[in-house]
């Protein structure tokens, strides 16, 4: 059916008519690789969704779901990705060599539930699809030759905040919801979830459930963990719900198991989650330091302060300079405080006394606002800030003009942090030079806690056009290796999908993933759920 609503880009980031021109394309690419200093390129053209062929569905809803799905050529390029640097590369040149069978747009739990049935029933895999800004195959529909098609659920119907608790300060939100529809549905009482991932634009809070997925906010409730009252999912063997309550004791937590499930036990349809009042006062400042080292010893001692400071980053002195936020060798500190109840001095006077004693200077006064909105952040503060935000719409121009753009983040304790910054940085720069040629590694923080901090690397290299997803490949492969090697996590908060699934094997305990097996065979019998990540089906 036509429609004249505004679509999404089938490809990359953001809608069709932000997509820049030819023209503009050729002057962003220019002055990209300039500011790298890469050779020049020529730009290239992503594939039109009307030049994209398709294979042709292997199944058909019955008549019982017609109405609520769709084969139409769009919609299954649309979904048949996240939004990597790999998914992007391919649906950018047009490959879609697995796409969904069927997309299918459920209204309410029942249309779920029926949907599961005929998935059962048909032997076709069930790919749960939340805002589909995935960015480790999490939401890939290439699920191999043993199932009649794969199905892929898009709970974007779903969007709506049911129920508020004023006296509790809770929200019952529908998993489909994205991060501007609730937090614009929560306003007008005031209140806010406080949970702003880079992909908060499009991302939802089902799919920030199932991927245990971290904010931008630096300490504290630094995960949608911290947020989570309870959980309602859909499962093939019925409804699970957890009990809302405050905290609880009675046994291994029923919310806990279905947090970064990522889809394979069930549909998260649902959740109770703490929401706060929305700040009224908010203080930030940028802080310089001579070296990566002394920031890191500045941040260390502001996450044990007890502080809690509500932005607390700190780039390389490479990234700072990338993104011209700090002078050339400087390292920038970007610190914020917040709160809905009391002005900001006292903290931030406090933290700065704390960057001073590691050689931190503020490039100009801290920037105060109150809740009449008077006062502006630093010039230092903005420019990461606007880096920040704009960075995946970036990567798609990035990619047209055939440089890498990807990252990676882990997580590592205080007593082993600097050595494992340096041991994995250098490993994913000696790769890329390997690989590439050319090209540079940065690294921030993005997270940190009391006992440690997580580090994230950003990769810019000139691809060769024509064998991005090998390049790539080779290099996630040798920094995934060193970052397991040395003890971290192969993922802070960009969860585990596919992408991350051979690594992801090797850090946890066999024991669980027996347990995780066992749960799995328990609850989705058939093995339809998201079939690949996490685990294999049985």
């Amino acid at each position: 059916m036509e429609t004249t609503l505004r679509r999404r880009k089938h490809w990359g980031w953001g809608y069709e008519d932000q997509q820049p021109s030819l023209a503009e394309l050729r002057d962003a690419g220019a002055g990209i690789r300039a500011h790298l200093g890469f050779e020049p390129a020529d730009v290239e053209e992503a594939v039109p969704i009307e030049a994209v062929e398709l294979p042709a569905p292997r199944l058909q809803p019955p008549d019982s779901l017609a109405q609520l799905c769709s084969t139409d050529t769009y919609e299954r390029a649309s979904h048949a990705y996240g939004r990597s640097y790999r998914d992007i590369v391919r649906a950018f040149r047009g490959r879609f060599d697995h796409p969904p069978d069927v997309v299918a747009h459920p209204a309410d739990e029942d249309d779920l539930r029926r949907l599961l049935e005929w998935c059962e029933e048909a032997g076709a895999a069930a790919i749960p699809y939340g805002g589909g800004t995935s960015v480790v195959g999490g939401v890939e529909t290439d699920v191999g030759e043993g199932y009649a098609g794969a199905v892929s659920i898009d709970l974007g119907r779903l969007d709506r905040v049911l129920e508020i608790d004023p006296v509790s300060r809770a929200a019952l939100i529908q998993a489909g919801a994205t991060g501007p529809g609730l937090e614009d549905q929560l306003r007008g009482r005031g209140l806010t979830l406080r949970h702003f991932p880079q992909s908060f634009e499009y991302s939802t809070l089902g799919g920030w459930i199932a991927t245990r997925a971290g904010g931008h906010f630096a300490t504290l409730y630094t995960h949608i963990d911290d947020l989570v009252e309870s959980v309602r999912a859909l499962t093939p063997r019925g409804v699970w719900e957890s009990r809302r309550l405050p905290g609880s004791g009675a046994g291994p937590s029923p919310d806990r198991l279905l947090l970064g499930s990522e889809g394979i036990l069930g549909v998260i349809t649902q959740a109770w989650v703490r929401v706060q009042a929305r700040p009224t006062f908010r203080a930030s400042v940028g802080v310089q330091f001579p070296g990566f080292a002394e920031g890191a010893a500045a941040v260390r001692a502001l996450s044990q302060s007890g502080l809690h400071p509500a932005g607390c980053r700190l780039l390389d002195p490479g990234e700072a300079a990338i993104t011209r936020s700090a002078p050339d060798g400087k390292a920038l500190l970007v610190l914020a405080f917040e709160s809905a109840d009391h002005p900001l001095e006292p903290w931030m006077e406090r933290a700065l006394e704390c960057c001073g004693d590691h050689r931190g200077t503020a490039a100009e006064p801290p920037r105060y606002r109150s809740a009449a909105g008077q006062g502006e952040r630093g010039a230092g503060v903005d420019a990461w800030r606007n880096a920040f935000v704009q960075a995946p719409y970036l990567r798609d121009t990035m990619i047209a003009a055939g440089v890498l753009s990807e990252t990676f983040e882990t997580a590592m304790t205080w007593d082993r942090l600097d050595e494992f910054v340096q041991v994995v940085g250098a490993r994913a720069r000696e790769a890329l030079h390997e690989v590439y040629g050319a090209g540079s590694v940065t690294c921030r923080f993005t997270h940190v806690y009391p006992d440690g901090a997580a580090p994230y690397f950003t990769l810019l290299a000139p691809a060769r056009r024509g064998s991005e997803l090998e390049q790539w490949d080779e290099v996630k492969a040798a920094a995934a290796g060193a970052v397991i090697a040395a003890g971290g996590t192969i993922t802070h908060h960009h969860a585990v999908g596919r992408d991350h699934r051979p690594w992801y094997d090797r850090q946890r305990p066999g024991p669980f993933a027996a347990a995780l097996r066992a749960a799995k065979l328990e609850l989705d019998p058939a093995g339809i759920l998201n079939p690949g990540v996490l685990i294999d089906p049985a």
